[in-house]
């Protein structure tokens, strides 16, 4: 009786052709998408950062224009104010603003007041509020140019990764890399979809267009608007005839006023 074949082995080593065509292909994935994750995460830290300074220096800006705008009182006097400082718009104002009792004492909650009389007060209460402004509109245009730097950063990122990951030129490697029919990227790829595939993966610029900082010019010093901002602060006073600003400041607290516009951020942000 004739013996029965030898059963044949399943288990065949792969073709070196297949497990080397995997491993490039698997190396090259990993770099591509490392690359791209790290820009994407930097895309992401830049857009919070950008959040955070926004949200921050916009309230401090907008309470400390309030606090002047309160001062001022009249709508002309406010007008002369932004043509001396140069400020072309009338940011976060509304008339409601000068007449609200609740207002005034929520924005000057937490201010010091130091002065001999209430004329002293209300002036040095102005100079304060004022300098205050100056102080974070110097911040803001130093947020942005570190933005900006930032953005530029990223995108330079973007265009090394462009330059280093073509993927018209990846794919036209691994189509021939899988040429041969016993390779597991045989067949390649129709006409026209490395190009399709190429610009639905591109990654677009770091944009932060909806998240801008106030555009507020630098303001010159009280000290250069000489007597004309003296007679404007003078003529603010007088027009208060109700105790202002000692009735309306409550005795100062632990915070200071960019603490008490801070409101609940949290401490290492103010």
């Amino acid at each position: 009786m004739p013996e029965s074949p030898a059963p044949q082995k399943n288990d065949m080593p792969p073709d070196i052709q297949d497990v080397l065509a995997y491993e490039i292909k698997k190396e090259m994935a990993d770099r591509y998408f490392g690359f791209r994750k790290l820009i994407d995460e930097d895309k992401m830290d830049l857009a919070e950062k950008t959040r955070q300074y926004v949200f921050i220096l916009e309230k401090r800006i907008s309470f400390d224009l309030i606090r002047l705008y309160i001062m001022l009182r009249d709508e002309e006097r406010i007008r002369t104010f932004l043509e001396m400082t140069g400020i072309e718009e009338r940011l976060f104002y509304d008339p409601y603003l000068t007449e609200s009792l609740t207002i005034r004492q929520r924005v000057f909650q937490g201010v010091r007041l130091h002065g001999f009389t209430r004329a002293g007060r209300f002036e040095n209460l102005f100079r304060d509020c004022y300098e205050r402004l100056a102080t974070h509109i110097v911040q803001s245009h130093e947020k942005s140019r570190e933005l900006a730097a930032a953005r530029e950063l990223i995108d330079e990122e973007i265009g090394v990764f462009a330059r280093s990951n073509d993927l018209g030129s990846i794919l036209g490697f691994l189509r021939a890399l899988g040429s041969d029919s016993r390779g597991a990227l045989a067949g390649g790829l129709e006409p026209g979809i490395a190009a399709a595939l190429e610009k639905k993966m591109a990654i677009a610029p770091a944009e932060t267009s909806d998240l801008q900082l106030p555009s507020l010019p630098l303001l010159p010093s009280l000290g250069d608007l000489g007597r004309p901002v003296r007679d404007l602060i003078r003529a603010a006073y007088a027009a208060h005839q109700d105790d202002f600003p000692d009735s309306y400041i409550t005795p100062a607290r632990a915070c200071d006023g960019d603490e008490c516009a801070a409101g609940s951020l949290p401490a290492r942000e103010r």
